[in-house]
């Protein structure tokens, strides 16, 4: 039995709903961009909210102080010793700031963490897709290393200088604020500290992995001086004075105690040297960064 729908009389025919037209997208805005500002910002939020930071800063600041409060310790000894002539030659600033390679291994390590971090969660995609240029990323990445760099540095050295002081002034040897020579290593130190940074933040960029960044910082940083200074071929030892910590010598160390170490090079040559260390893999970073997918 079929059923037929009747209507009344001027009842109006029912119609089929009609779709609601979409409402037409809202375009981008033409050049919108993130800013460099905006890039500085993002960096320094996910910097400091990492604990790794924290614990990296710590360690690197603790390792310096105490590697200045145990020299400054020995120099009784020292007085005791044969080689008690060489304490009056040594200049006081490096005694304060002899712990620097320990410090430079660890400040490498957070530069390396930096990238390497955030190709290991996968967050490097969301930081070049907000920024398609990509170099800005790098850029921005760079100047917090260097500005928390120069931070840490500075608070090493004071802390350095504190626990030290009561030791120094019994060899009469607390660094002069007033001695230029004061100022030169204390520099030099802050200075071969930024570019271990910028040196683990290129190669990180490179290679995209904590584990590599790390070996190839701590081999080329700290190792390899030691391990070719038992060769004496011309050849190998001229590569020994151009790594980084024997030409970091050339002007963090200003006397000829057999306490400090010593450098062919000259000072000046010394702080071009140094740079290389830090300029040359940031522009290798920069281009394949540009370059490779990430």
């Amino acid at each position: 039995m079929s059923t037929v729908l009747r209507t009344e009389p001027g009842t109006p025919e029912p119609t089929a709903p009609v779709p609601a037209s979409p409402e037409p997208a809202t375009a981008p805005a033409a050049g919108a961009h993130l800013s460099f500002t905006g890039v500085m910002r993002g960096e320094w939020i996910k910097l400091l909210s990492l604990r790794s930071t924290w614990w990296v800063l710590a360690l690197a600041v603790a390792l310096m102080t105490l590697f200045a409060l145990g020299q400054s310790m020995s120099l009784d000894m020292l007085a005791d010793s044969p080689e008690a002539a060489a304490l009056g030659m040594i200049h006081g600033a490096e005694i304060v700031s002899g712990g620097y390679p320990l410090g430079m291994v660890t400040i490498a390590v957070l530069g390396a963490l930096l990238i390497t971090g955030e190709y290991s969660t996968g967050m490097i995609r969301s930081s070049l897709t907000a920024v398609p240029t990509r170099w800005p990323v790098l850029a921005a990445k760079a100047i917090a290393l260097v500005v928390l760099t120069v931070v840490t540095s500075v608070l090493s050295l004071l802390l350095s200088s504190v626990v030290a002081r009561s030791l120094l002034a019994g060899h009469d040897l607390v660094p002069a604020l007033d001695d230029p020579q004061t100022w030169q290593i204390y520099g030099g130190v802050t200075y071969v500290l930024v570019v271990a940074a910028l040196f683990a933040l290129g190669i990180g960029t490179l290679v995209r992995s904590t584990a590599a960044t790390v070996t190839i910082a701590l081999t080329v940083l700290l190792l390899l001086p030691g391990f070719l200074g038992f060769i004496t071929l011309d050849w190998v030892e001229a590569i020994v004075a151009h790594l980084p910590m024997p030409a970091a010598a050339a002007f963090v160390t200003v006397s000829d105690s057999t306490l400090t170490d010593s450098s062919d090079l000259t000072a000046w040559t010394g702080v071009l040297v140094v740079a290389a260390y830090a300029v040359v893999p940031l522009l290798a970073g920069a281009v394949v960064l540009r370059r490779r997918d990430a």
